[in-house]
């Protein structure tokens, strides 16, 4: 049998306590999430925590940068974004936005991904507070990591304006509470394909943009093949190589017309170290050379347009770095791995911030119908959070 959590109102609360707050707020990436960030800073304001909040260009959403201990340079972050997917489509069985306990589970969207974590941040304050830090504890929450990080890019704007910048960073997307070192980038691209319409029972007059955008989906494929054979390789990574694939395709409007318009979507998620804009300039090239002249044969203003529609920078932190080895040592962990999923951590790394990712939960539950973390996963997280400042800031 399921129990909804409730939040009580006093200053000090638990990461369950606060966990239930944080769901209770519909952050999906479309909403705003301001309301969740008054809460916080109403959470701060009591315990005398101070912040500085950084915006979007529309005012509807907000970062927030608290410092815990001197308010100065350096030190150690941990960042944690609070928007999540939709539900909608999903098949809940109970309220998403409302934070339940079965069987040592607490479910509600975002408990997984990632509000669990930001959640034992804010329930460590008081305790940081008492430890007398030397060197100061950053907490960064953020918006729109779902749909490009823009709350970190824009978090890292305000960093460079505010002149506090931490020495090294921990983001707490799921892990499982084990150090990940590294992971790949990505980068998203919209095609759009210009054809030329008429009569399908005269197809040597027209060009057909469905078929045209087939024909480049067909390299895609062939192109996933080689990569897979070919690489390059990078070990840790599953796959171990840099992927290619096709998502979405449209096109044409009725069967007896030959199509003047198609379009799709696709994606690189490439390993570190690799360049996506060397395998576009491939495609880009082998359209020209092979798709493009039979169409502009027909009329010189049919072909392709390629637009980046996301970039999202890798992630690797050297095997050897302090930070790594101080992780594993606090974890208990005596290796640390590397996933295909993106996050924040490469923005912070190509920022000159040295970053880490170790959260709780399991990144299979992130994004499903019933999303759930551990409430033993939470517990590690207390821990990890207490022991790594005893360990980076005292």
């Amino acid at each position: 049998m399921a129990m909804e959590i409730t939040q009580p109102a006093a200053s000090r609360m638990t990461t369950t306590e606060l966990l239930a707050s944080l769901v209770s707020f519909d952050t999906t990436s479309r909403n705003s999430n301001l309301a969740l960030i008054g809460f916080i800073r109403d959470y701060l304001d009591r315990l005398g925590v101070s912040y500085r909040v950084s915006g979007d260009a529309l005012g509807e959403k907000a970062n927030l940068h608290a410092i815990i201990g001197p308010r100065a340079a350096g030190g150690l972050a941990l960042s944690g974004h609070v928007d999540t997917v939709p539900v909608d489509g999903q098949s809940w069985t109970g309220d998403p936005f409302a934070l339940r306990r079965r069987d040592g589970k607490l479910f509600g969207r975002g408990s997984c991904d990632m509000k669990g974590f930001v959640a034992a941040c804010l329930a460590a304050v008081p305790d940081l507070q008492a430890m007398k830090l030397v060197r100061p504890l950053h907490l960064f929450i953020s918006y729109d990591e779902e749909i490009g990080c823009w709350g970190a890019r824009r978090l890292i704007q305000d960093l460079g304006e505010s002149g506090l910048r931490p020495d090294v960073c921990v983001v707490g997307e799921p892990s499982g509470m084990k150090p990940i070192l590294a992971h790949k980038g990505k980068l998203n691209l919209d095609v759009t394909v210009r054809g030329k319409g008429g009569h399908s029972c005269e197809p040597s007059k027209g060009v057909n943009a469905v078929q045209a955008a087939g024909e480049a989906i067909a390299w895609v494929a062939r192109e996933a093949r080689r990569l897979a054979a070919e690489g390059p390789f990078a070990d840790g990574f599953d796959p171990p190589h840099t992927t290619i694939h096709a998502g979405t395709m449209a096109g044409g409007t009725i069967l007896n017309m030959i199509p003047q318009h198609a379009a799709f979507t696709m994606e690189w998620r490439f390993i570190p170290g690799d360049s996506p804009h060397r395998h576009l300039e491939r495609m880009q090239g082998w359209i020209r050379e092979t798709v493009e002249p039979a169409m502009q044969a027909v009329d010189a203003a049919c072909g392709f347009q390629c637009e980046i529609a996301l970039e999202m920078p890798g992630m690797e932190l050297p095997p050897d770095h302090a930070l790594a080895d101080v992780v594993k040592q606090v974890t208990g962990s005596n290796s640390a791995g590397k996933v295909a999923y993106g996050t924040e951590g490469g923005f912070f790394e190509q920022a000159g911030i040295p970053t880490i990712i170790c959260g709780p939960g399991d990144i299979a539950q992130a994004h499903q119908a019933d999303e759930w973390v551990a409430e033993s996963e939470l517990a590690a997280c207390d821990r990890f959070i207490r022991r790594l400042v005893e360990r980076l800031l005292v």
